[in-house]
């Protein structure tokens, strides 16, 4: 590995930055809520189909189980050099679709649209966060 640093970056952490460890622990904390989760709701799909209901999904069963699928289908996609960029499109795509179900901010008043907004745009940053390791490991990436 050539170690090529930024006249900024200090060398230790241009190392860091530079080490393959870094990319898949970076993309294994970017992914671990989706992994937590999708494990919770295979665990507790009775749970997971209360969720998908009560937030008036139909048929709760089916969004249910196409939501595990996506979170740990998604998460080990993403968790691959090869396959980073699907995993992060499934995962940011099914991110974008959530947050407008569950945050919809715009539907709210006082201090709830202040929470909610926020809660809408900490899951705009984490759609970012998978841009981003896609692009960058795409970048990093020798085949074709």
């Amino acid at each position: 590995m050539t170690l090529t640093t930024h006249p900024t970056a200090p060398t230790p952490i241009a190392a860091l930055l530079a080490s393959p460890a870094t990319a898949i622990a970076a993309r294994l904390a970017l992914a671990s809520p989706f992994l937590v989760s999708g494990v919770f709701k295979l665990l507790d799909f009775g749970g997971a189909t209360a969720e998908a209901a009560g937030l008036g999904l139909s048929p709760p069963a089916l969004v249910a189980a196409a939501v595990i699928l996506t979170q740990l289908g998604g998460s080990a996609l993403f968790l691959t050099r090869r396959w980073c960029w699907l995993g992060a499109g499934l995962l940011g795509g099914f991110t974008v679709v959530a947050t407008l179900i569950a945050h919809a901010f715009w539907a709210y008043d006082g201090i709830d649209r202040v929470r909610q907004a926020a809660t809408f745009l900490e899951h705009v940053a984490i759609v970012g966060g998978f841009a981003a390791a896609a692009v960058l490991t795409h970048r990093g990436t020798r085949h074709p």
